[in-house]
């Protein structure tokens, strides 16, 4: 049994009939909404307009589901776990009906939830949290009916910036407010920064240090403006980017165990700790830091569906672990690209970790190749043993994806002198003859021997 339509809980349901055929085990799913497995990373891009169709979103149709013998319901909500009689409630959404269904094994991918601020006027008609294709669509047919073309986007991180990009391609007035004083408090501030910078060249009004205390409404009760300590924004619609927190209501009111960031907690088979029939995966977890050697919640579509893989060969038969992630994450506003992996400063501090930092300006291409645009990398090693800690890059074209190559060298344990040696592609239209990530690495390289 699974809870949970979208990547963990179905590609947990696709493999374990992968590694069971119909007559072996009857897999049932449960889903409140109205879609499958999609793909909730897209929906900003969607919303902006590059992608012009919601189906493209999807991946995977119930009736795809159903023709593989999986037992979806959908518009179901799970109202209640009884581990003791190893038994779901469910209720039917459109018609309220209730029953109970029994389970050997249960499969929790629940997701997350966006965060609701408990401010006056946050439920007014006009704002939005962006979680789900529902979520997106209920935000597309409000911009459809808005005369007024004032945005304003509370909060700065991954989905705030995302949802300011594609507010500003649908001809909107777009102000970001955020409690930070730079965006993207998942980058350090000086690395923020440069987002900063470069979203006020783009025409976004950035507000920083600015806590919002309330959303003002107008006579119509719809949203007129955002309220902070010290101003207002005027606003026709509002967009809430405060980034999502395990949906884990059902599994605590359960007793099952739950983390300090308040996911649920798993052994490397996806096992729920303390359980030996209940599996879980996708946002409502918490998985281990690589790098930290703490748990983290961190969502993220391509850790969701390596879950569901795990848990689906595991209730299938099979053997698979998840052994955990370094952090990696890539998103753009307009043409400027952000990517950070590892730890940040602040992450290093609290893991007791002391290290050292280089930052670096460079290019993507070699200076004298058409094109060739501006890089900062920024990179963390540890004081004494020169170990990769993090890195963060922000720059255009080509930035993104160079934080693989960080990646794969923190997932290996590589120290940054190391890294210096590594033989990555080399020609003028694709990197400088040094590449950005190895000058980082051979100046941080410099700072752990100067630090002794």
């Amino acid at each position: 049994m699974v809870i949970g339509g979208d990547a963990a809980g179905m590609s947990a349901a696709s493999q374990a009939r992968r590694m069971k055929g119909p007559g072996e085990l009857e897999i049932v799913a449960f889903e409140r909404g109205h879609f499958t497995s999609y793909s909730a990373c897209g929906i900003p891009y969607w919303v902006g307009g590059a992608v012009p169709d919601r189906d493209r979103l999807i991946a995977r149709t119930p009736e795809e589901h159903r023709a593989r013998d999986i037992g979806l319901r959908m518009r179901t909500e799970v109202t209640e776990i009884d581990l003791d009689r190893g038994r779901v409630r469910a209720r039917d959404v459109d018609s309220g009906a209730e029953s109970w269904t029994s389970y050997d094994h249960l499969v929790v991918a629940t997701g997350a939830r966006p965060v609701r601020p408990g401010i006056p006027g946050v439920d007014a008609p006009g704002v939005h949290g962006v979680q789900t294709l529902d979520d997106g669509q209920e935000l597309l047919d409000t911009l459809a009916r808005t005369r007024g073309r004032r945005a304003v986007v509370v909060g700065a991180g991954y989905i705030g910036v995302e949802m300011a990009e594609a507010l500003i391609d649908r001809g909107y007035e777009v102000t970001v407010v955020d409690r930070a004083r730079e965006p993207m408090s998942t980058l350090d501030p000086d690395m923020g920064r440069l987002v900063h910078e470069a979203m006020t060249g783009l025409g976004i009004t950035m507000v920083g240090d600015a806590e919002v205390t309330g959303v003002r409404t107008g006579a119509d009760g719809r949203v007129r403006a955002v309220a902070t300590r010290d101003a207002e924004f005027p606003a026709d619609v509002v967009v809430l980017g405060l980034g999502v927190r395990p949906e884990t209501t059902l599994a605590e009111a359960a007793g099952l165990p739950l983390g300090a960031h308040g996911g649920l907690l798993t052994d490397r088979a996806m096992r729920v700790r303390g359980q030996e029939n209940v599996w879980a995966g996708g946002d409502c977890v918490e998985v281990l830091d690589l790098v930290s050697g703490q748990e983290r919640h961190i969502a993220l579509g391509t850790h969701a569906n390596k879950h569901g893989q795990v848990i689906g060969t595991n209730v299938g038969g099979g053997y698979a672990t998840f052994p955990g992630v370094v952090g990696t994450a890539v998103s753009k506003v307009c043409d400027l690209e952000i990517a950070r992996t590892g730890l940040r400063e602040k992450d290093a501090r609290r893991a007791g970790l002391r290290y050292v930092t280089a930052t670096v300006e460079s290019t993507s291409r070699a200076g004298y190749y058409p094109g060739a645009s501006p890089m900062t990398v920024k990179m963390l090693a540890e004081r004494r043993t020169g170990r990769l800690l993090g890195v963060q890059i922000v720059g255009r074209e080509g930035a993104g994806k160079r934080v693989d190559v960080a990646a794969v060298a923190l997932t290996a344990g590589m120290t940054v002198d190391a890294m210096t040696s590594l033989d990555l592609g080399y020609a003028p239209p694709f990197s400088p003859v040094w590449d950005p990530v190895l000058v980082a690495a051979r100046k941080a390289a410099q700072e752990v021997r100067r630090a002794g």
